[in-house]
C-alpha cells in the first residue's frame, strides 16, 4: 500500500512512522524544508498525564497511553526527557472546588499517583509557592521535541519511509480505489492508495480542496496565539507549575526545559493571523498572573521569548473541541483520514494517535 502523509509535523512523523511499520511504502510531504517548523516546535515540550480531558473524549483516549508510549520510545531511542512532574495549584478559596474537580477527572481517565495536598506541603515541595492547595502528577514530563521527531523520522526513513521537503499539497481526488495529490503551480500528480492529512494549521485548507469531501464536515479553523517569556536567573522550580486551566487553554504555568531555563506561558490570544511576535506589553498581565503563585517573582525579569498559535476548531467563550479524526467510516471517502484540530496535547498522544490511524487507510 502506498500512503501519503501530509505534514511533518510530529503527529504527522508519528503517523507515517506507524504507517511504515505496519509494511505500507510511505511517502511524507512537507511544504517546509525541514521537519516540524510549525506547531511542533512551538509549544511548551511538556509531556502530559492526561488529566483535563473530558473521559471518553479522543483527547483523553488518546493522551495517557500515548504518554506511557513517549516515555517508552524516548528511553529506547535515547531522546532527552525528564519525568519533572508538575503541581496544579489554586491560590484561593474559590478555586479549591474546581482543583478537586480536575482530580477526579484525572482519576477517571486512568492517570497514575494524582494527590491532592495542602499548601503547606505545596510548599514543601516548591519553597518559592503560594497557594492554598495543590494536586500533584508525578508522571508529567518535559521532551526536547525536536529530538523526538529527529527519532521519528529516523525509525520512519528506517523503515522505507520517505519524506519531500518544499512539497505543498494543493489539492486531492479521488482515483479509482484511490487518491491523486496535485502539487506545484503546474498541478502535478501522483496517486496513492490513502492519504493522511496532518498539515496542523493547514489541515483546513487542504480538507476544502479535497474534492467529494462533504463540505459540512470542514470545521472552522480559529487561532489561539499562546505566548511565552523567560525569566532571567536560575530557576526557582524544579517541578512544572500550572494555575487553575483558564478558557481556551491551561493558563500561564512554569515552563521548564532540558538546559535548565525557566519561562512562562502560553496565555490565549485569539487571532485571525499567523503572527509569531510577542508583545512585550503582555508582560503586565503575565506579572500580575504568575505572582498569585510566586509572589516574589522581580519586576523587569520578564523578556519576550516565543508564540505557537493552536489550531483550534471553537472560539471564544465555546467549549473547548475534541481532536476531529475524520475517517472513512465518518465520512465515506475510503482511505482517506482528515486531522483537524490536533492541539495539546497533541505531542504527547502523536504516538498512540498514529495506531489509531493506520488501520484506517485500508478502510
Amino acid at each position: 500500500m502506498q500512503v501519503l502523509v501530509v505534514g511533518a509535523g510530529v503527529v504527522g512523523l508519528a503517523v507515517a512512522r506507524a504507517a511504515a511499520r505496519s509494511g505500507a511504502d510511505v511517502i511524507v510531504a512537507e511544504a517546509a524544508a525541514a521537519i516540524g517548523t510549525g506547531i511542533s516546535s512551538r509549544n511548551s515540550e511538556v509531556i502530559h498525564a492526561g488529566i483535563y480531558y473530558p473521559t471518553g473524549s479522543a483527547r483523553a483516549r488518546l493522551c495517557a497511553p500515548g504518554r506511557r508510549m513517549l516515555y517508552d520510545f524516548c528511553a529506547s531511542h535515547g531522546v532527552p526527557h525528564r519525568k519533572c512532574g508538575k503541581l496544579i495549584v489554586a491560590t484561593e478559596a474559590a478555586e479549591l472546588a474546581r482543583l478537586e474537580s480536575i482530580h477526579a477527572q484525572g482519576r477517571a481517565n486512568g492517570v497514575e499517583g494524582l494527590e491532592l495536598i495542602d499548601g503547606t506541603a505545596a510548599r514543601r515541595l516548591e519553597p518559592a509557592l503560594a497557594c492554598t492547595a495543590a494536586m500533584c502528577s508525578p508522571e508529567t514530563g518535559i521532551i526536547d521535541s525536536h529530538s523526538y521527531m529527529t527519532a521519528l523520522r529516523g525509525d520512519l526513513e528506517d523503515h522505507g519511509g520517505r519524506i519531500a521537503f518544499n512539497t505543498r499539497i494543493e489539492r486531492l481526488a479521488p482515483a479509482g480505489r484511490g487518491w491523486r495529490a496535485g502539487f506545484g503551480d503546474e498541478a502535478q500528480w501522483v496517486q496513492f492508495d490513502a492519504v493522511v492529512n496532518a498539515a496542523g494549521l493547514g489541515a483546513q485548507r487542504l480538507g476544502g480542496a479535497t474534492e467529494g469531501y462533504p463540505p459540512a464536515r470542514l470545521p472552522r479553523l480559529v487561532l489561539a496565539k499562546g505566548n511565552y517569556f523567560s525569566c532571567a536567573g536560575r530557576p526557582v522550580f524544579s517541578r512544572l507549575v500550572y494555575p487553575v486551566p483558564i478558557p481556551g487553554g491551561l493558563g500561564v504555568h512554569v515552563t521548564l526545559d532540558l538546559a535548565g531555563r525557566m519561562r512562562f506561558g502560553p496565555d490565549v490570544e485569539w487571532t485571525e493571523h499567523e503572527n509569531y511576535d510577542v508583545d512585550p506589553d503582555r508582560a503586565a498581565a503575565f506579572y500580575r498572573c504568575i505572582r498569585g503563585y510566586w509572589p516574589e517573582l522581580p519586576d523587569g525579569s520578564l523578556r519576550p521569548d516565543y508564540a505557537g498559535i493552536r489550531p483550534k476548531t471553537t472560539g471564544p467563550g465555546e467549549p473547548a473541541a475534541d481532536f476531529m479524526i475524520d475517517a472513512p467510516k465518518d465520512h465515506g471517502l475510503a482511505g482517506l483520514v482528515h486531522l483537524f484540530g490536533i492541539e495539546s496535547p497533541g505531542l504527547t498522544a502523536a504516538l498512540s494517535l498514529g495506531e489509531e490511524v493506520v488501520p484506517y487507510l485500508s478502510s
